[in-house]
């Protein structure tokens, strides 16, 4: 779609801003297909091949249809993959917002969307791609901003501490997942992986004052596994977040 908006310029093509739901079509259709099994679909093969394998093609051999069946459903393989990002964004965990401890809440919301992150690490790229604005993704924004208007914050401010929370979270987890990746296509685990830097650091003069220093090295020498120092770093990381938070909140009031 590339209508226009009000004065001629054009808008972002997206399936959320086509001005109808995606279609589901019902004529010359295989039996039992439809738009649901086909984003499933897509979900798998992206999380077991990632995007740069991902073809409308490879979908309909694995859902054992013509390319033109899919067709049917989906305009285009763009459309396909922002409804695959809305429909794992239904996965994240929303917290319970009956009481008042938006602490809580928000690291229920940042622990979910980094697990996301990291279980189909192919939707970091596109983010930055699509306008992630679907049902789904919204009403995880959506209570994003009722936890953060619990925090005290105006709403200026209180955006852009979402933003800062958010962005950290996607750059711990896509970093993290980008390793995943790389230790998986080696044939290794993070521990070893990190086993073998270390290994190489050891004798390393320019090195030396790198290896005092590293609390992770440390860590990782008193028999704890990278995931396990990784989940901690997560946390404090997000403590110091929230710490901000509320530091930025405070100077308000008395300021």
């Amino acid at each position: 779609m590339a209508a226009a908006a009000g004065g001629g310029g054009k808008r972002p093509k997206s399936v959320w801003l086509a001005g109808r739901p995606p279609l589901k079509r019902k004529a010359d259709q295989p039996d039992g297909l439809d738009l649901d099994k086909i984003v499933a679909a897509t979900v798998r093969l992206l999380d077991a091949d990632g995007l740069a394998k991902f073809s409308m093609r490879r979908l309909a051999a694995e859902l054992g249809v013509t390319a033109m069946s899919v067709y049917w459903y989906v305009d285009t393989k763009d459309d396909l993959l922002e409804l695959a990002m809305d429909a794992i964004a239904g996965e994240m965990e929303l917290p319970d917002e009956g009481g008042d401890d938006w602490r809580a809440q928000l690291r229920v919301l940042a622990t979910a969307y980094r697990d996301l992150l990291l279980r189909h690490p192919w939707v970091a790229r596109l983010l930055g791609e699509y306008l992630n604005i679907g049902p789904r993704s919204l009403a995880f924004s959506n209570a994003t901003l009722r936890v953060m208007g619990r925090s005290g914050l105006d709403p200026e401010r209180a955006s852009g501490a979402l933003a800062t929370v958010f962005h950290f979270v996607y750059g711990f987890a896509t970093i993290r997942a980008l390793h995943e990746a790389r230790c998986r296509a080696a044939g290794v685990s993070l521990d070893d992986y990190f086993a073998q830097v270390a290994a190489a650091m050891a004798d390393r003069p320019e090195y030396a004052e790198t290896r005092e220093l590293s609390a992770r090295a440390g860590y990782v020498r008193r028999g704890h596994g990278i995931v396990e120092m990784l989940d901690r770093e997560f946390t404090l990381a997000l403590d110091l977040q929230i710490a901000g938070i509320e530091a930025l909140r405070d100077r308000g009031a008395g300021g």
